[in-house]
């Protein structure tokens, strides 16, 4: 297994991204400590890697609130040898669909200072643990790659801060011993959040959701978006031992939306 004895943090567990994220590191050995805002989602994800044989344990944070996430770094280090992985899958908020002039600023901030708040007090609690230890990965997943595209309002502006908050993590803890690695997904349909977006998007320009999911699928290598399951696979890989030499790295999980 891949992370055997690993312990992993993994935020927004409680939804698509982050609850098969977790279940994959707890399929590959590690101790999985799930947080989210929705205790019962969380709790559900749990309960699922504790039935096939794994370890979880779930706790109720809030992202955006700064002493209940650094309280949890603080119990997870505690009660564990020490935090090896974390993994964020925190949810935006986002409003896609509309053109930016007829978006409320709000709509279009949210997104935004969400990311922004998110990412910065989750990763710098446990970027500070995982320094004192001189090892770890930090890892998150944005949605493809920064060409322009339409109609998504502040999703596409959240995740250029996010990338550029990771590449200042690469580059500020790499001599602490700790990677930083991004990953790049052009949507699962599996997950229940793509299909909100298709909903949104629909209503906003009238067009079907196949002809939506058509479009994409065409300007994509292999003709189709990636699954959750192939999503959480790259993320169990880039965070064990296999991938030491991969910091400030972008990984695309795309299903070919662009090659180097």
């Amino acid at each position: 297994m891949l992370l055997t004895n690993k312990i992993a943090i993994v935020n927004g567990a409680g939804g698509a991204i982050g609850g098969a994220v977790s279940r994959a590191f707890a399929r590959e050995g590690a101790a999985v400590y799930l947080a989210g805002r929705t205790l019962a989602n969380v709790e559900k994800v749990a309960a699922s890697i504790r039935k096939a044989g794994g370890k979880a344990n779930a706790a109720q944070v809030d992202a955006l609130d700064e002493d209940a996430v650094e309280r949890h770094v603080r119990e997870v280090a505690a009660e564990t040898p020490g935090i090896d992985i974390l993994f964020n899958a925190i949810g935006m908020e986002d409003i896609q669909g509309p053109l930016l002039t007829e978006m409320p600023f709000d709509d279009f901030f949210r997104p935004i200072h969400k990311a922004a708040k998110s990412q910065f007090i989750t990763s710098r609690a446990v970027a500070r643990h995982m320094a004192e230890r001189g090892r770890g990965v930090m890892m998150t997943v944005t949605a493809g790659p920064p060409e322009a595209t339409g109609n998504i309002g502040g999703f596409g502006p959240a995740c250029q801060m996010i990338e550029g908050l990771w590449r200042g993590y690469a580059a500020e803890l790499a001599p602490k011993g700790i990677r930083v690695i991004c990953l790049r997904s052009s949507g699962s349909p599996d997950s229940p959040d793509f299909q909100e977006m298709l909903r949104q998007h629909t209503e906003a320009t009238g067009k079907p959701a196949e002809e939506f999911i058509a479009e994409i699928s065409s300007g994509l290598l292999l003709r189709r978006l990636p699954f959750l399951s192939e999503v959480a696979d790259v993320a169990a890989m880039m965070a064990s031992d296999r991938s030491s030499a991969l910091t400030g790295t972008f990984i695309h999980v795309t299903c070919g939306s662009r090659f180097d």
